[in-house]
């Protein structure tokens, strides 16, 4: 069964960028064809380290792929704006990512900042694309939360906001759990645990530190995946 995977979050530097190279890494440690597709791609200019850089290198992932790159540190609608760049159309990233899932049995899309940010310039966003390529194969959608506070509220939003649009209920990770968490992401933990969606797990703060070898070993057992594979 091929899969869509969106990995979206519940604010911009949650930690998307490396739960997707762990899910990657999972996913290929299970013997899984994954590619992995950023619609857009702000604040790196050409020829610089992005986040699908950043997955190749720590996943070992081939097959990564970028819509758009755009220079400015912004939403993609004000980035694009700044640089004067048209920005690919819903139907082009449709496009893409169907291309990418005739050939590979799960491909992971990296969102822009949360959920309901504007990809395009005609309002569509992540929750727009994610519903739009549910003909193309079975969609799952991840939510990437921070560990202190605050997060609750920002997590039960974005699954309100998954599941007021038809979309499957998503499964939780901390992008970015500490060595000695406070008495807050304790209970914090505890309470997303209980939610009404899956929790896969947390990945360590500083995994972006790792050496590829140690974060493709280490991936799995972060990471408890429903099935995916």
């Amino acid at each position: 069964m091929r899969e869509i995977i969106y990995i979206t979050g519940t604010d911009t530097d949650v930690g998307k960028t490396m739960a997707t190279a762990a899910l990657a890494a999972t996913l290929a440690a299970r013997g899984a064809s994954v590619a992995v597709y950023k619609p857009t791609q702000t604040g790196v200019p050409p020829g610089g380290h992005g986040d699908m850089d950043e997955v190749a290198r720590l996943a070992g992932v081939a097959v990564v792929r970028e819509g758009v790159r755009l220079r400015h540190p912004m939403a993609p609608v004000a980035a694009a704006l700044r640089e004067h760049r048209r920005l690919p159309s819903l139907a082009e990233h449709v496009d893409h990512i169907s291309e990418l899932a005739a050939v590979h049995s799960h491909v992971l899309i990296e969102g822009a900042g949360g959920l309901l940010v504007e990809l395009d310039g005609q309002w569509h966003t992540v929750a727009d694309l994610a519903g739009a390529t549910r003909e193309v194969a079975r969609t799952a959608v991840v939510v990437v939360c921070r560990s202190g506070l605050g997060t609750l509220n920002h997590t039960e939003l974005t699954v309100e906001a998954l599941q007021s649009r038809g979309l499957p209920v998503p499964a939780l990770v901390i992008g970015s759990w500490p060595s000695a968490p406070s008495e807050i992401e304790l209970s914090n933990r505890d309470h997303l645990h209980a939610l009404d969606a899956a929790f896969l797990g947390s990945l360590p703060e500083g995994a972006s530190k790792l050496d590829p070898h140690d974060f493709r070993r280490l991936a799995p057992h972060w990471l408890a995946l429903p099935g995916w594979a």
